[in-house]
């Protein structure tokens, strides 16, 4: 860099008359400096990295809702499940949604997430069953000919 700027200084000696030196050759085929190069992508992280961030497409909020879902509840093995509207076999959104959510509280415990068994339990008439968190099983409630279905919000 420094004989360049030694050239281009001998150069400018005021001789108007004066030809320009040669450019110093290059070794390599680098285009001129005028141009720009688009930036070099980041490096990878190395494989066996387990400090990687998480992806930018995982929920940072509340599921997306679902049609014909009346929101969600937390399930006793943690993951998180749709309850659905039942209002055509005559139960409200709300009872519905309190109904799944006391069944949950109620078997808080005895179903972990991993769990691939099952787990009944009655909640004011209302016979539930939670199916196995491992196989990402709902729940189901039903009373006489009323039923209320709560389904796994699947992950992302």
């Amino acid at each position: 860099m420094a004989c360049l700027a030694l050239l281009a200084l001998a150069g400018c000696s005021g001789d108007p008359a004066a030809p320009a030196p040669p450019a110093p050759p290059s070794a390599s085929s680098a285009p001129p400096a005028t141009t720009t190069a688009p930036p070099s992508p980041s490096p990878a992280p190395p494989a066996g990295s387990e400090s990687a961030p998480a992806p930018a497409s995982k929920p940072s909020g509340p599921p997306p809702s679902v049609p014909g879902s009346c929101g969600t509840v937390t399930a006793a093995s943690g993951l998180t499940l749709y309850v659905f509207d039942s209002g055509s076999a005559g139960v409200s959104c709300a009872a519905a949604t309190k109904l799944v959510g006391d069944f949950h509280h109620r078997i808080a415990g005895r179903q972990g997430a991993g769990s691939n068994d099952a787990v009944n339990e009655t909640v004011d008439g209302w016979l539930c069953t939670s199916g196995p968190p491992a196989a990402q099983g709902g729940t189901t409630c039903t009373k006489g000919e009323q039923t209320v279905f709560a389904a796994v919000v699947p992950s992302e």
